[in-house]
């Protein structure tokens, strides 16, 4: 009997998959980072394109007359993922018009459910005069 435990200690201390065990564990947190990161490049990537979308409203809307033609601008530059939670809103004081959007931030995928936060982007443009 004394004999057999003896064999079986060098395979009580062997480390072997030991690796294994513990890229099991950590996987869930691995995952988790990933999406965190993926969740902050979407927000950032909606900022940007809110940005985008109210500057071209405000060069619109100062090129051109009416608010229509404003608020079609800014959605325009949009992609369909963020248009459907996107409201551009034009202002014209006579000389300076102003644009405001709002879009959705997608969670984890363009175009699926939003965070109940949206981002905003604010430009503002000289009229142009007319000839």
């Amino acid at each position: 009997m004394r004999r057999r435990l003896r064999a079986c200690e060098p395979a009580l201390r062997d480390d072997r998959g030991q690796v294994t065990v513990e890229f099991l564990g950590m996987t869930p947190l691995i995952i988790l980072t990933l999406v965190l990161l993926w969740q902050f490049v979407l927000l950032g990537y909606t900022f940007s394109l809110a940005g985008n979308a109210a500057d071209e409203a405000a060069r619109a809307g100062a090129a051109s007359e009416g608010q229509a033609a404003c608020e079609e601008a800014g959605l325009r530059h949009l992609p369909g993922a963020w248009e459907g939670g996107a409201s551009v809103q034009c202002e014209a004081d006579g000389l300076y018009v102003t644009a405001d959007v709002r879009l959705e931030v997608p969670v984890l995928f363009p175009g699926s459910i939003g965070f109940p936060f949206t981002v905003e982007g604010h430009a503002g443009a000289v009229q142009e005069e007319k000839d």
